[in-house]
């Protein structure tokens, strides 16, 4: 019920979904689930998915019909899994440091969106955040600051952590093959 009344609470349960539950599932998939192909496909997936549902019709349509309210929350999990599972399981640190990368770029780049804002965007909460001491716009800028910072670190933590074993990695390369041409 908190988060049909605040856009904030709604975002850290978004937050929840697709940088707690998703990596974990993606963890719990068997093995043989292993990343393949390219990290694009769920990169470009899990980007649509959270632009699409925080776009201010799409995000009032899910509190319209109960189908379109857990379309939203299935797609959302769904795609990040799978960008997850390709994060965890790439064999290609770079490409998974840089879709991890650019995952944080993107959150990121929404939540500054929401929180310099003007107006409040999101017309189901504009009725409901005063009951918990907000204006609506101060909720909006709220859910922006939490999908800006914390759902943006694990992708950037991941993707400085990953840039850097490819670097280290390509660097022995180097300095091995240095020793055999000396």
């Amino acid at each position: 019920a908190l988060s049909v009344a605040l856009f904030s609470v709604r975002v850290g349960h978004h937050v929840a979904l697709t940088m707690v539950l998703a990596p974990l599932l993606a963890l719990a998939l068997p093995a043989r689930w292993g990343m393949r192909a390219s990290l694009l496909p769920p990169l470009v997936l899990s980007t649509l998915a959270l632009w699409l549902w925080h776009a201010p019709d799409f995000y009032t349509a899910a509190f319209t019909h109960p189908a379109i309210y857990w379309l939203m929350q299935l797609s959302l999990i769904g795609s990040f899994t799978w960008l997850w599972l390709g994060l965890l399981r790439s064999h290609a640190a770079m490409a998974a440091g840089i879709s991890a990368l650019s995952s944080a770029i993107q959150m990121g780049l929404l939540g500054a969106l929401l929180v310099f804002a003007p107006n409040p965007l999101y017309v189901p909460h504009l009725g409901t955040t005063m009951g918990f001491g907000l204006l609506p716009l101060e909720d909006q800028q709220l859910a922006g600051l939490i999908m800006w910072v914390p759902s943006a670190l694990p992708y950037l933590v991941g993707g400085v952590v990953l840039v850097a074993a490819w670097l280290a990695r390509s660097e022995r390369q180097s300095a091995g093959g240095e020793r055999r041409q000396g």
